[in-house]
């Protein structure tokens, strides 16, 4: 039985990281493919490390497949690669302290490293991404309207959108009885498109690193569809490499 693990939000948290490894290596697992869906490195912990980690897996690990997600598009800022110059959304979330904490804890190649990852993976019927296709800041929740998650799904052509803004473990599904959808050019407007009615779902991945102690994460078997959410105790050891 082959199983995909699916992670977010590590965040610099590498004691939550480890845990997670240990968690989905026994053989009992099955994991065959590991997808990290952004949100590597953050401003606790030690983001050289983890980076390190993912860049080099042990004997029997799957290889990493990591996409970007909103800490790393903080970091393009800063390092003028794309966004706004000096990072605005790091700024108003975190202030200056923030800015500067984030710049000293990654080397040049660190960012030139995360830069180099795709924006997201579409395997299957399946779109795994850290916010949706409309931005990597969209953050999904069970409270999201349907019609919102709808048009995500619509958007990204999937049947189901696994996705790691929000930080929770959470699935909705949506079973659309009739909908149409409609575009307008400037040539006109074109013929309405039947969407179809097939249940569809999102599905919140967790955070490995956000909350002390505790990392979440995802399952999920592509024979059967089955989504199953993990969650791992670890020892919070503050990192004193990094404040």
């Amino acid at each position: 039985m082959n199983q995909w693990a699916i992670l977010s939000g590590i965040e610099g948290n590498l004691a939550a990281l480890e845990a997670v490894m240990a968690n989905i290596r026994p053989s009992s697992r099955g994991v065959s493919d590991l997808y990290i869906l952004g949100d590597v490195v953050g401003l606790r912990g030690n983001n050289r490390a983890v980076i390190e980690r993912l860049q080099s897996p042990r004997r029997g690990e799957p290889q990493p497949l990591v996409c970007t997600g909103w800490w790393e598009e903080q970091c393009f800022s800063l390092h003028g690669l794309s966004g706004l110059p000096d990072a605005p959304e790091l700024m108003a979330k975190f202030g200056g302290d923030g800015v500067q904490r984030l710049w000293e804890s990654l080397s040049r190649s660190d960012v030139q490293w995360l830069r180099s990852q795709p924006g997201g993976f579409h395997e299957l019927d399946c779109l795994l991404i850290h916010g949706s296709t409309v931005s990597y800041a969209d953050e999904l929740t069970p409270d999201t309207p349907a019609i919102q998650l709808c048009d995500r799904l619509i958007r990204a052509d999937a049947n189901t959108l696994f996705c790691g803004r929000s930080g929770l473990c959470f699935k909705c599904v949506v079973e659309p009885s009739q909908l149409r959808s409609t575009v307008i050019t400037l040539d006109g407007t074109q013929e309405p498109q039947e969407q179809g009615k097939t249940p569809r779902r999102v599905v919140g991945v967790g955070s490995v690193g956000r909350n002390p102690g505790q990392a979440t994460y995802t399952l999920y078997n592509p024979g059967n569809n089955s989504v199953t959410f993990k969650t791992v105790a670890y020892n919070n050891v503050k990192d004193p490499c990094y404040r």
